[in-house]
């Protein structure tokens, strides 16, 4: 059956909502421009009464019925991130937060604050300068947590590259990830806990080129799967959300989303310096399933564009 004259507007207003919503739920979005766009599937579900309500005003019961799916869709996959999921619960707690420095801008004082408020065992760092690393050192990072792994960025990279985790509890073994950045690692060890093994995070960006999108793929299958011979916290910068299959494919690797498991998946953690929007949620904790998870809170960091997301976590029970 033909489509009415009257049905023809509303249901080319309601495609590209349509087209968005099938995207985001078979996971099927590739290359750029749809893997940046995906992002801002939160935006799309708030928009997509939009044309729904041109479909009801013009009576057209197919672009009606395909804008209501379509707004079902979107909604559903933004709002069931808001909910909590069960995490095993430990003996041993592990209080950690990662934060992106914005190229070294970000207040060192503040960053040491964020530590002390928090009572931190791990600190994750992403964008670590030179010029940063002193600014932390200086401001007494060291007298916190007094073992750490900086990795300053590589030759060709840019001096925002680097990256560094500081730690309350001893370094056991130290390395990094391949990736666009440097992403360093270290197994901890943790009084009454299992060894821990925490990655500094950082994707590139899947933005501007095809090639930016491939490397973003590299970067997160080269992170490291759960494994039994150590407990595994990959915390960081991912520059992706939920609405990527590529960030959900991670997590069904055997990873949990700290956040999103302590009931905060709507907590954004990007915003523009220089604009209120857009307001994105690209920083994560990942956290194995052994691993339980009492709390997330996203705190603003002076001088960056990025919120620290504070992680307190449970540890199994130490084995011999």
């Amino acid at each position: 059956m033909r489509p009415l004259p009257r049905d023809l507007l509303p249901l080319a207003l309601v495609t590209p909502w349509a087209v968005w919503a099938g995207l985001r739920a078979t996971g099927t979005e590739r290359g750029f421009p749809g893997v940046p766009a995906i992002s801002f599937t939160p935006y799309a579900a708030a928009s997509s009464v939009l044309p729904l309500g041109i479909a009801l005003a013009r009576r057209s019961r197919p672009a009606t019925a395909l804008a209501a799916v379509a707004t079902g869709a979107l909604t559903t996959a933004v709002l069931g991130r808001r909910g909590t999921l069960a995490t095993p619960t430990g003996p041993r707690p592990l209080r950690l937060a990662t934060v992106n420095l914005l190229h070294g801008r970000a207040d060192a004082a503040g960053v040491v604050a964020l530590v002390r408020d928090h009572d931190l065992d791990v600190l994750a760092l992403q964008e670590v300068t030179p010029e940063a690393e002193a600014g932390l050192r200086g401001a007494g990072i060291g007298d916190l947590l007094p073992h750490d792994h900086v990795l300053q960025a590589r030759p060709g990279n840019p001096p925002g590259a680097g990256g560094a985790v500081w730690s309350r509890h001893p370094v056991l073994a130290r390395g990094a990830v391949p990736g666009r950045f440097d992403q360093p690692w270290v197994r901890l060890a943790v009084p009454g806990g299992p060894d821990v093994e925490v990655t500094a995070v950082h994707a590139q960006p899947p933005d501007r080129s095809r090639r930016a999108v491939a490397r973003w793929v590299e970067d997160l299958d080269a992170l490291p799967d759960p494994g039994p011979d150590v407990v595994r916290v990959l915390a960081g910068d991912y520059n992706a959300t939920l609405d990527h299959a590529g960030f959900r494919a991670l997590l069904a690797r055997g990873y949990v989303d700290a956040a999103r498991a302590a009931g905060q998946g709507l907590s954004t953690t990007w915003t523009p310096q220089r604009a209120p929007h857009p307001q994105l949620t690209i920083d994560h904790v990942l956290v194995d399933r052994r691993v339980g998870v009492r709390s997330v809170r996203v705190r603003r960091v002076l001088g960056s564009d990025h919120r620290a997301v504070v992680a307190e976590l449970t540890l199994p029970a130490a084995t011999d």
